[in-house]
């Protein structure tokens, strides 16, 4: 059964408020193990997971009938890095995130922070792809990845020694939001999430749900617990199978609807976890349903530019860089060269043949670096973020729950046992 463990917070005597050196007590939450959950579900919210995964396995059937479209990975789990940044305060135009992902050498720490972000996605997809099992050490890979070479980079792949929270004052816990499990439990609670994350007997979107949740419970590092669990959504929808080559942007559904996201994973902590999943269900049949039409909307792009371009010949490296582009959509003739295994003037030929067509543009990097945009691309990620921008109308509803230590006093959940 999950607990409040009660601790006392030391006078902090350089504090800069009365309030925050004088120190008291709070509670923290451990969370029930999950490793070994009957997980149960209404006929309702079975339902919604049905209908959500019918909508994750249209989007990759999408790819059995449509050649050309490998670049939509890429496209969509940027698209999906940069939403699930943002739900963290970090925000970056599409411009901006391909500048930094294009040239290490651009000095803007925020979009590095997210183009990071990006990589513990691919570094979580593929880490799913290529292993039978998930373990701790995976994640804290995907963390290492996330914050490596940012203002955070001391603490990567560290799991916090010290009590952190949310919410309150930056001194200390008490009266914090929520106050997630004392350090010394951490590594056995990741442990069991790990064990959680490799079963089989449970339908994926609901496993993906509960590892999320379970994950921001614990809060095992210092910073970059949200980023890393939607991660870990990734990881587990491809290695079940469930989206082996499109990852649903989950996130993008999230960030538009933050307040039943915050109310779905404390409904998840109080004991209403079928609530939490339907919630879960629904923005990731949402994001399906997105990324589909996204989908359309790149092969109706690249035929424009094709058109455009002379439709030039199949095999070239002009046709070869139009269906690269809405994955890399700032080039040079050194990334083309590298891309396609081709020489400096084939790249170059390639390169000022799609720019008379008015398919990429000239963009200053350097005095001695010339590169191109494909500005298209950065529209239909705008476009997508645009029709997810007020808070989704076919959402279910999450009660706000009450006080968790309230809810979790008066009502115990059954997290352990069943689910």
């Amino acid at each position: 059964m999950p607990r409040y463990v009660k601790a006392r917070w030391p006078a902090d005597l350089d504090a800069p408020t009365r309030a925050a050196r004088a120190g008291g007590h709070y509670e923290a939450f451990l969370p029930d193990p999950v490793a070994a959950a009957d997980v149960a579900l209404t006929s309702a919210v079975a339902q919604e997971v049905v209908d959500a995964e019918k909508a994750v396995q249209a989007l990759q059937d999408r790819a059995a009938v449509v050649t050309g479209l490998e670049s939509l990975s890429s496209l969509l789990l940027r698209a999906e890095s940069n939403a699930s940044s943002r739900i963290e305060g970090l925000r970056v135009g599409q411009r901006r995130l391909a500048r930094a992902a294009f040239d290490a050498q651009v000095r803007d720490q925020t979009a590095r922070e997210v183009v990071n972000n990006i990589r513990a996605m691919e570094a979580a997809v593929a880490t799913a792809r290529g292993v039978e099992r998930l373990s701790a050490d995976d994640i804290m890979a995907m963390h290492r990845t996330l914050l490596e070479g940012t203002r955070e980079a001391r603490i990567a792949s560290v799991v916090r020694t010290m009590q952190n929270w949310i919410g309150g004052n930056d001194w200390n816990p008490i009266g914090a939001a929520y106050v997630p499990p004392p350090p010394e439990h951490v590594p056995g609670l990741l442990d069991d999430l790990a064990a959680f994350v490799v079963r089989d007997d449970i339908p994926a979107i609901v496993q993906a749900a509960i590892a999320h949740a379970q994950f921001e419970l614990i809060h095992p590092f210092a910073d970059g617990n949200g980023r890393i669990g939607r991660c870990l959504v990734h990881a587990v929808l491809v290695r079940r199978g469930l989206a082996p080559r499109f990852v649903p942007p989950v996130s993008l559904v999230l960030a538009a609807n933050v307040r039943s996201y915050i109310a779905g994973l404390t409904a998840f902590r109080t004991g209403a976890a079928p609530e939490w999943i339907s919630l879960f269900a629904a923005a990731t049949r949402i994001a399906s349903e997105q990324a589909l039409r996204m989908a359309g909307d790149v092969v109706a792009q690249r035929q424009r530019w094709a058109q455009a371009a002379g439709n030039p010949r199949q095999g070239s490296t002009a046709a070869r860089l139009l269906e690269a582009l809405p994955a890399s959509p700032i080039v040079d003739i050194a990334s083309v060269q590298r891309a396609f295994e081709v020489s400096h003037e084939a790249a170059r030929t390639a390169l000022i043949q799609l720019e008379t067509a008015g398919v990429l543009k000239s963009l200053s990097t350097s005095r001695y670096r010339r590169a191109w945009a494909a500005t298209e691309v950065f529209d239909l990620v705008d476009a997508v973020e645009r029709r997810l921008a007020a808070p989704t109308a076919d959402m279910p509803e999450v009660a706000t729950p009450p006080s968790a230590r309230r809810a979790a006093r008066r009502r115990p959940s059954r997290l352990g046992t069943h689910l």
